[in-house]
């Protein structure tokens, strides 16, 4: 399937993502008999199958078009229906990489939502390993599961349950083996009361790490305390928040201009003074009653009166007009990010929990360092004696 492999030309039956534009995504899957509306017309299946990914469809209003697109977890994060808060592509390529989350890798979800970063996880593990994802809402968990089987990710690589695992532990029974998990991504309420369970399902025989996924710094805390009671180590909290920089260049202003500036001001009101005390001394003071052709003098006056000859350029205000990097001024670089932007965070709580081989291996070495010391200590001692 194409969310986790690649797959060149479209059949019936596949999944496709049609793009309308940038904030528009639409999923279809291919149905002969089926059509595809949008304001650009409607798109018939039929004309769909046997084109490759990335071709563009023309629409029937002869104008505009789409472009048939194969889905990837970062294209379904965009077009999925929300049914909770998703995990953005910034915070999921981080929390997989942080986590050492690879091909072959076992990893716990808990809390599948609207299954965002589960479809990226999935694709992640695909070859040799395994998701066990938990959702306790029964409509997300039936939902969620129904978009598994669509897409081709249930039961391989994806194993979802309708479980509640802050009461009842990870323990699942529509999978045959143990889970040893290496990874564990928790996105709930109170992870504070998963964390407890966790030792059961997670691998004995090598490191794990886990992620907590919290809007608030109150569950942080509440996870901080879980976290060192039951033995987790290397414990980090990072905040993920993404923004767009604008680079542009902005011409050098220096005290001499901003005077030039003055000075040219003050000459232009002169003037305009000059040319109203001209333009009342040829027509005469403005009255009340006038004739139409009177008023057809004074606009045609007025209009005289407003031309004035564009000054040179200046950086302070109106002048003629300076392309940006024009060699004959200074310029410096600088940049600006967007004020707004489509986006939200959370804060990530990393932890990691050594394998047990490798805590007897710890223990092992401070105790031989420890038993070092002493004997270091004890010859020091004795030769003070002598």
């Amino acid at each position: 399937m194409p969310f986790v492999g690649y797959k060149e030309t479209i059949e019936e039956g596949d999944f496709v993502l049609a793009f309308l534009g940038r904030e528009a995504i639409k999923p279809i899957k291919i149905t002969r008999g089926q059509a595809l509306n949008t304001r650009f017309g409607m798109f018939p299946h039929e004309q769909m199958i046997g084109k490759k990914y990335g071709s563009q469809v023309a629409g029937s209003k002869g104008y505009g078009f789409i472009h048939l697109l194969q889905p990837t977890a970062e294209l379904w994060t965009l077009s999925l229906p929300h049914r909770t808060q998703i995990v953005y592509t910034p915070d999921s390529s981080y929390i997989t990489q942080r986590l050492g989350i690879t091909a072959g890798s076992r990893v716990i979800e808990a809390g599948t939502g609207s299954a965002s970063f589960s479809h990226s996880l999935a694709r992640t593990v695909s070859s040799d390993g395994h998701l066990f994802t938990y959702e306790f809402h029964e409509p997300r968990y039936q939902e969620a599961k129904r978009e598994f089987e669509e897409h081709g990710l249930l039961e391989d690589p994806v194993t979802i349950n309708h479980r509640d695992v802050c009461k009842d532990g990870f323990e699942i029974t529509n999978y045959d083996g143990p889970l040893d998990a290496t990874a564990v991504f928790l996105d709930l309420p109170s992870p504070h009361e998963a964390i407890p369970h966790l030792p059961k399902v997670i691998a004995k025989d090598q490191k794990v790490g886990l992620c907590c996924f919290s809007p608030c710094i109150e569950q942080v805390q509440k996870t901080l305390e879980a976290l060192a009671e039951h033995g987790w180590t290397s414990v980090q909290m990072v905040e993920i928040q993404g923004r767009r920089w604008e680079a542009r260049q902005m011409m050098i202003r220096q005290v001499d201009d901003a005077v030039d500036r003055l000075r040219d001001v003050k000459r232009r009101k002169l003037e305009g003074q000059e040319r109203k005390r001209q333009f009342y001394a040829k027509h005469g003071e403005p009255t009340d009653e006038i004739s139409e052709s009177e008023k057809d003098t004074r606009k045609e006056a007025e209009k005289e009166k407003t031309r004035v000859e564009k000054t040179e350029y200046n950086p302070f205000g109106r002048g003629l007009r300076i392309k940006d990097g024009d060699e004959n001024y200074n310029w410096f670089k600088v940049s600006k990010n967007e004020a707004e932007i489509k986006s939200h965070t959370s804060y990530l709580t990393f932890a990691f929990k050594q394998a047990l081989s490798e805590k007897k291996e710890s223990k092992i070495k401070i105790n031989v360092e420890m038993k070092e010391e002493g004997e270091v200590k004890n010859g020091a001692e004795e030769e003070s004696t002598s």
